[in-house]
């Protein structure tokens, strides 16, 4: 079955995706707001760690400055610009201790990546920190270092009393581990969501059209069944859902409307069956009756009624669905005989134009009442000339039925076959039949698996021709 832009199938699949698509994309966007918090938190714990661990040496060392002072009472050189600033080195979270600063000191500490290192000269001991994430000042406005780059690390500060005064810490954290796991999220989400939302899009396309296929199911009976087989029922599925409980009341259904039916078709048999032996009976009397022309309109009337009787017996019939005691019927024949034996106004004339060994397989009755349905119709509006043509074309029979009359607007050429239906114009030009004779050909030529359409010039009937018919007539 193809899938319309507005079936179910479609909607439930469109609106399942969005809304997974919403709620990944929002668990997306808080998880990685959530992971950067946690890793910048992380970031600022690892700097304050830092910062903690160089509080101890930077008291230390400013004793030991504010001790050099009272023995010297001036401030040491060292080989960095601005005041006296002991650097202190931090591995492995343990302080090492190094002799005073000299203009070498910076060497040594980068030579021996922060072990001890002796110099001859100095005797007093200063602990330096070469940690190159760490800034310390002992008087709170001068460092021991600079950062050449600031951006991408979180700094901490800390406020550190010493004996010398107040003094400063500064840590900082490095955010590129931050980066660097929030760019794995990224490429984790970016290819997995689509993926995941196209997943999710096919199962449920696959399950709501599982889900529906009874409905389908379903849908395709109610189509099949006719006014001819209302014995069908629609599959019932064994789910016991509402899609059972819908199939359960069109069974229902079916079955009120089967018996309605058939008490209209009884009705109508037994009715037209009755009517047949009293109109008889008057129709004989009013044919030994003493002519006149009242006792000969009465006669038309009961012919007419007599006929109508006849139409709605084999409609009964017709509807009741009694199987076919068919046989191989030369189609060209059985027109060229019922068209002749149509009554016809003496300005019309009738061609007929058959083509031989025109084979169905069928009732020669019912077939016969269908070419005299078609003819009468086409003499009752022809205007002077009916064509009645039989031919082959490949595997169906064709028979056409033409006059040239002012033929069936186009847009009632199928309210024609309606039961009890008469054109206006139709009415206005003459008594004409009980509008049953259409439908009745339509219902002979589906009984006998074949279709009767309006055109323009009159009615056209197919049928699928008997070829094996053909070949034993041509072997013999």
């Amino acid at each position: 079955m193809r899938e319309g832009a507005s079936s179910v199938r479609l909607r439930a699949t469109l609106a399942a995706t969005l809304v997974v698509a919403l709620a990944l994309g929002v668990t997306a966007l808080v998880l990685a707001q959530s992971m950067r918090g946690t890793l910048v938190a992380s970031a600022d714990a690892d700097a304050a760690r830092r910062a903690v661990g160089a509080v101890p040496a930077l008291q230390a060392s400013a004793a030991q400055l504010d001790a050099q002072k009272d023995e010297s009472g001036a401030q040491l050189d060292t080989w960095q610009a601005g005041p006296v600033m002991p650097l202190y080195t931090q591995r492995a979270d343990s302080v090492t201790r190094l002799d005073a600063p000299t203009a070498d000191l910076a060497s040594q500490l980068d030579a021996q990546k922060g072990e001890k290192v002796s110099v001859a000269d100095r005797t007093q001991p200063f602990q330096t920190v070469v940690d190159p994430d760490v800034m310390l000042s002992a008087d709170g406005k001068s460092f021991s270092t600079a950062w050449e780059q600031v951006d991408g690390f979180r700094v901490v500060g800390m406020a550190v009393t010493t004996e010398a005064g107040p003094g400063m810490v500064l840590a900082r954290s490095s955010l590129a581990p931050t980066e660097q796991a929030l760019n794995t999220l990224n490429s984790v989400l970016l290819p997995g969501v689509p993926a995941l939302l196209l997943v999710v899009a096919v199962m449920t396309w696959l399950s709501v059209g599982r889900a529906l296929r009874p409905v389908a199911a379903i849908r395709a009976k109610v189509a099949d069944i006719t006014a001819r087989d209302l014995h069908q029922r629609v599959p019932v599925p064994s789910s016991g859902d509402e899609i059972a409980a819908l199939a359960t009341t069109v069974n229902g259904t079916l079955d009120r409307l089967e018996t309605a039916v058939d008490r209209h078709k009884s009705f109508v048999a037994d009715a037209a069956h009755e009517l047949r032996s009293p109109i008889a009976t008057l129709r004989a009397r009013l044919e030994l009756a003493e002519p006149s022309e009242l006792t000969a309109e009465a006669l038309a009337d009961v012919e007419r009624l007599q006929s109508l009787a006849g139409d709605l017996l084999l409609l009964a019939r017709l509807d009741a669905g009694e199987p076919l005691q068919a046989a191989d019927v030369d189609l060209g024949q059985i027109a060229a005989e019922e068209a002749v034996r149509v009554e016809r106004r003496p300005e019309v004339e009738l061609k007929l134009d058959v083509q031989p060994d025109v084979v169905i397989e069928g009732v020669r009755g019912h077939v016969g009442r269908l070419v005299t349905n078609l003819a009468s119709n086409a003499v009752r509006h022809a205007a002077s000339t009916v064509v009645v043509r039989v031919r082959s074309e490949g595997t169906t029979a064709v028979l056409e039925v033409d006059d040239d009359g002012p033929g069936i607007p186009e847009g009632q050429r199928e309210a024609v076959f309606g039961r009890f239906t008469r054109l206006d114009e139709a009415r206005a030009r003459d008594a004409g039949g009980a509008g049953l004779g259409l439908p009745i050909a339509r219902d002979i030529a589906t009984l006998h698996g074949g279709t009767v359409h309006a055109v323009s010039g009159g009615f056209v009937a197919r049928f699928p021709m008997n070829h094996y018919a053909d070949a034993v007539r041509v072997d013999g």
